[in-house]
């Protein structure tokens, strides 16, 4: 998506409580400090872990500050403090995802939306759709969320939002007879995109992540390899819960994305650093706040600066 406007200052107001939280522990660490000494190192250490930043990922950050202590290339708090931004950057700088909106390598390129109940699969895509539409791609938008009664409903107001057409089928029906018919639709219809909404499914539950893989098989069916990309919504206030979902999600499907929801209802906005660690997917969007404009490309250095 294009950025718009204001942009850091969305991301920044919706990081304000990471931000805040980080900003204080720091603080209190660096007050009245000359010197960089172990002790210091490993109170930082515990800093980036109860930011939900991970243990593994806390140690490799301390880790590399501690080399750059021993060779000299740091030696005051204000610059380890830096050192670490700059840490985090080089971390996060190869997890950046795009999706190909303008210069699509076919069509219609369908993307699959999966993750756990309540995460905001529907308002991402809904919101995704908008953007797209702005920049004159045409959408098919697939309700294959035929258990939540809701769902439907909420995915064809987002349709008449962005002005795009929704396939749906009746409640209870089989999601991938949704999935078939919605690509064939945008095969006749000449569209650019299939924004697939899947139904909410617990990450433990085997039938339903096989039913998800149905889902798959059927789409590449009708459409040799699609789906074209298969995207996990995190939700990131669940923390580290969000790390074995992806973990299961990926498993099961094999992710080509993530898009990391909520961020500015939580004070533990480093997990996205733990996810970057563990995890070799790109991520594609962040949502940081409820307009439209929330939802944006993400980009590492921009986070991160935002983060501190």
């Amino acid at each position: 998506m294009r950025k718009q406007g204001g942009f850091f200052k969305r991301l920044r107001n919706g990081l304000s409580k990471s931000r805040e939280q980080l900003n204080e522990k720091f603080e209190t660490v660096f007050v009245g400090r000359k010197e960089i000494d172990e002790d210091l190192l490993e109170e930082l250490e515990e800093i980036l872990i109860t930011s939900d930043i991970g243990f593994e990922t806390a140690q490799d950050l301390i880790e590399s500050a501690r080399k750059k202590v021993r060779r000299r290339d740091i030696d005051n708090p204000e610059s380890l403090k830096h050192s670490i931004e700059e840490e985090m950057i080089t971390l996060l700088k190869p997890r950046e995802g795009h999706l190909p909106i303008n210069d699509l390598p076919i069509a219609p390129y369908v993307i699959f939306f999966a993750g756990v109940n309540g995460v905001g699969k529907t308002t991402t895509i809904g919101k995704l759709a908008l953007h797209l539409r702005k920049s004159r791609k045409k959408v098919i938008l697939a309700a294959a969320d035929t258990f939540r009664a809701a769902a439907t409903p909420q995915l064809v107001l987002w349709g008449e939002k962005s002005g795009v057409n929704v396939i749906a089928h009746q409640d209870g029906s089989d999601p991938s007879a949704v999935v078939y018919d919605a690509i064939q639709s945008a095969q006749h219809h000449l569209a650019d995109f299939v924004l697939v909404d899947t139904a909410g499914r617990l990450h433990t539950k085997k039938n339903l992540m096989e039913e998800l893989k149905k889902m798959c098989r059927v789409a590449d069916k009708v459409m040799p390899g699609a789906p074209h990309e298969r995207l996990l919504v995190l939700d990131a206030t669940n923390g580290q819960n969000a790390i074995m979902q992806a973990k299961m999600f990926h498993e099961a499907i094999g992710l080509t994305g993530l898009i990391l929801t909520k961020l500015d209802s939580t004070s533990k906005g480093g997990v996205i650093l733990q996810i970057a660690h563990e995890f070799d997917i790109p991520i594609h969007l962040i949502g940081v706040g409820e307009g439209l404009e929330d939802l944006q490309n993400f980009e590492a250095e921009s986070f991160v600066r935002a983060m501190f």
